[in-house]
Order: structure tokens, then sequence, then C-alpha cells
């Protein structure tokens, strides 16, 4: 949860529920302004693929809202995972106060 306690969201979320049916365009126009596979853009879609530094220039730029909130939705989702993955291995790590 984030600080207004909302979930993280996978930006592919984003983009499937709210970005692409804003555009009006096919999915198949989308990947090819994006520069890449339908396939490619299926898997961000279905949260399988990752939105990587150089994926969230190119949505930033296709969007006209810029990088930083396609690589912090990613960020965001990735720490939840990783934390709900691997909590109890973070949990054995002691924390310790500088004196």
């Amino acid at each position: 949860m984030n600080e207004r306690g909302l979930p993280p969201m996978h930006p592919g979320a984003l983009l499937r529920e709210d970005i692409i049916p804003a555009l009006d365009r096919p999915l198949g126009a989308i990947a090819q302004l994006l520069g890449i596979s339908r396939q490619t853009l299926h898997s961000i879609l279905s949260e399988r693929q990752p939105v990587t530094p150089l994926m969230a220039l190119k949505l930033g730029k296709l969007c006209g809202n810029g990088p930083d909130l396609w690589i912090r939705l990613q960020a965001r989702w990735d720490l939840e995972k990783v934390g709900r993955e691997r909590r109890a291995e973070i949990d054995a790590v002691p924390t310790l106060a500088a004196e």
C-alpha cells in the first residue's frame, strides 16, 4: 500500500484499463508506434513483463507524461512483489541504529 492506501499497480494495468482505451487505437498500432512487437505489448498489458527504463521513456513520450510515472509504478510493483515473496529473508535482516 502507498501513502494514499492504494495497492501497487503494474504499469500494464494502467495501460490496459485507462490509457489504451483513451487513445482509441488498435493494439497493433500502439505497438508499432512504440517500436515493439504486439506480443511484447500483450506481455506488458497482461503484467507478465516489466516496464523497463527504455519502455518507460517510450511510454512517456507516446502519452506525453514523461517516463517517471511508468518507472515509479514498476518500482513500487516490484518492491511489493519481492517484499511478499522474500518476507522471511527480509525479516531476518536486523535494523541497525547509528550511534
